[in-house]
């Protein structure tokens, strides 16, 4: 479950978000939509732990994964870009990477999952390093998957079949989603707009 009680949150002295008040249910979708600058990011890191709470408390049950837009990929192989040091098993890589729609890829290149990602993923297009981070995420097997703009570098089809096979994957975990446009975000139990720092 996660708790959000009176959330509120400024910067350069601009209120981004204010008195935010919300309770996830283990097991819930939820999609937060809002124009560019809205807070929608910063509501992520507050909830992730990157941002420290100013004012109001955020309770987070559960071992969490965050994939933003933009995530960066380390100077490692794909198997390392998704483990990140972790013991985790061939069955568990491989199946994060088959729901991240990478398998086909992977299996297509002559060092397969063992390929170097280049010093910052340039050996990767940007639609190739946003999947591997997303497996990175489901291998790591989170309670609480939050997931900021995390398909925006991929075509509408790739996409598809990604949420397709996320849906599978997540029955049982709590699932945030930031999206621009309410379409992406089918899949929610309920969805949320953030506007002028409030949720409605």
């Amino acid at each position: 479950m996660i708790q959000i009680e009176n959330l509120t949150y400024s910067y350069d002295q601009k209120t981004v978000l204010k008195n935010l008040n919300l309770t996830i249910p283990d097991r819930m979708k939820i999609g937060i939509i809002g124009e560019s600058g809205s807070g929608k990011t910063t509501l992520i890191k507050l909830i992730s732990g990157l941002y420290e709470v100013q004012q109001g408390q955020i309770i987070a049950e559960g071992k969490m994964s965050v994939v933003m837009q933009g995530n960066k990929l380390f100077p490692f192989t794909i198997r390392e870009n998704i483990t990140c040091g972790h013991e985790i098993s061939e069955n568990q890589i491989w199946e994060a990477v088959r729901i991240a729609q990478l398998e086909e890829w992977v299996k297509s290149i002559p060092d397969g999952i063992d390929t170097f990602t280049g010093v910052r993923g340039d050996n990767v297009s940007g639609g190739q390093a946003q999947r591997i981070c997303i497996a990175r995420a489901i291998a790591q097997n989170p309670q609480i998957l939050i997931l900021d703009e995390a398909t925006s570098a991929l075509d509408m089809e790739t996409s598809a079949h990604l949420i397709e096979a996320l849906q599978n994957w997540w029955k049982e975990r709590t699932v945030i989603s930031i999206a621009h446009r309410k379409e992406a975000l089918d899949f929610c139990d309920k969805i949320y707009r953030l506007e002028e720092g409030v949720l409605c």
